[in-house]
C-alpha cells in the first residue's frame, strides 16, 4: 500500500510540474542576405534567451529582423599615418548592425551593436544582441 501511495504522489507531482511549465514564445530570424541570422540563432541558444528559434515564419510569436553587417576597413596608409602622428588605438576594422524584434507588425524592441574587428566579429555582435534581448525584453 505504501508503494502505491508513493507512485500516486510521484504521478501527481509530475503532472503538476508539466502544467506549471510555460511554453516558450517562438522566434523566427529571416535571412539577412549575409548569413548573420545563423550567428543570431546560435547566440539565442548560447545566451539562454527564453525563446524557441524556428526555421520558418508560420506561427512565430516574434520575428527578429537584422540588417546586414556593415564593415569599415581601415587602410594600411591610414593606419601608418595615425600611428606616426597620433597613437595607434582605434585603427582596427569595425563592424555594426542593428536588429528589430517585431510582433504583428509592431516593433517591440530594437538594438544596434558596434564592434571592432569588423567581419571577424560576427559571433560577438550576435551574442551582444542575444544578451541585451534577454536582459531588456524578456527580463530573465
Amino acid at each position: 500500500m505504501k508503494i502505491l501511495g508513493i507512485i500516486a504522489a510521484a504521478f501527481v507531482l509530475s503532472v503538476t510540474s508539466l502544467g506549471a511549465q510555460q511554453e516558450l514564445p517562438t522566434l523566427f530570424i529571416p535571412p539577412s542576405g549575409d548569413g548573420f541570422e545563423v550567428y543570431l540563432a546560435a547566440a539565442m541558444v548560447k545566451k539562454g534567451v527564453p525563446v524557441a528559434v524556428l526555421d520558418h515564419e508560420d506561427g512565430a510569436t516574434y520575428t527578429l529582423k537584422a540588417a546586414q553587417v556593415e564593415t569599415k576597413k581601415v587602410g594600411g596608409g591610414t593606419k601608418l599615418v595615425n600611428c606616426l602622428f597620433a597613437y595607434c588605438a582605434g585603427n582596427e576594422d569595425k563592424g555594426n548592425t542593428s536588429v528589430q524584434l517585431v510582433q504583428g507588425g509592431v516593433i517591440k524592441w530594437s538594438y544596434s551593436v558596434n564592434k571592432g574587428r569588423g567581419e571577424k566579429n560576427r559571433q560577438s555582435m550576435a551574442e551582444a544582441v542575444a544578451k541585451h534581448l534577454k536582459k531588456e525584453f524578456f527580463h530573465r
